[in-house]
Parts: structure tokens; sequence; C-alpha cells
């Protein structure tokens, strides 16, 4: 029980966080695509990055297709170190690493505390 609420409340934190940043990036906000430009990237990832984020979160949260969550857990693990290591690559301060690093930190601590019918059983 105690691995459920866990995995519920990490679950549902990364699919807010997830969710919003997806709908910023998507929208292409003022501030967000400045920080794009800031890190180096073109303004066009953020579309991207914004459609997948919003498809991670609905794999993440519908029940079944535990291949694709994979694949959902994996693209957000590698999207917010990556976010982690661009910022640190632009010598930004610490406040700019707080989003990403939490982020990380509910995609791995949801993954990890799954149900066993959200994860792929090997024979």
């Amino acid at each position: 029980m105690r691995n459920k609420i866990i995995y519920w409340i990490a679950t549902a934190w990364l699919s807010l966080g997830m969710a919003s940043t997806g709908i910023v990036q998507l929208i292409q906000m003022k501030e967000e695509a400045d920080m794009f430009a800031h890190l180096g990237y073109p303004a066009y990832l953020l579309i991207i990055l914004g459609v997948w984020k919003l498809l991670g979160v609905i794999a993440v949260l519908v029940p079944k297709y535990p291949l694709i969550k994979e694949w959902a857990y994996a693209g957000f693990f590698f999207t917010m170190s990556g976010a982690v290591f661009s910022h640190f690559a632009a010598g930004d301060g610490a406040k700019e690493y707080f989003g990403p690093v939490l982020l990380l930190v509910l995609t791995v601590a949801s993954w990890y505390f799954r149900p066993a019918d959200r994860k792929i059983i090997s024979a």
C-alpha cells in the first residue's frame, strides 16, 4: 500500500509538471522561448518537446501498454537530464536547476514505484 501511495503522488506531480511545461512549450510562451534561445536551442524544438511531453503524460496515466510507459519514462528522463546539463553548460544559477531536477526525481520515483500491472513482465 505504501508503494502505491508513493507511486500515485510522484506520478500525479510528474504528470502536472510535464503537462504544464508541455503546454507552455506548445504555446511558445515568451519566457520559455527566451530560455530556449539562451540555451542555444531552436524555437521549433519547443513544439516537439511540448507534444511529446503531453503524449508521455497520457502514456504514463492510462492503464495497460507497459512498453509505451517505459518509452515515456525514458523520454522524460532524457529530457530532464538534458535540461539539467543544458543549464550547466550555459552557466545558469541554481534556481534554473530546480524544475528539471525535481521532474527528474519524480520520473525516477514514479517509474520505480509503479505497480506490477504497469510494468513489462519478462518471461
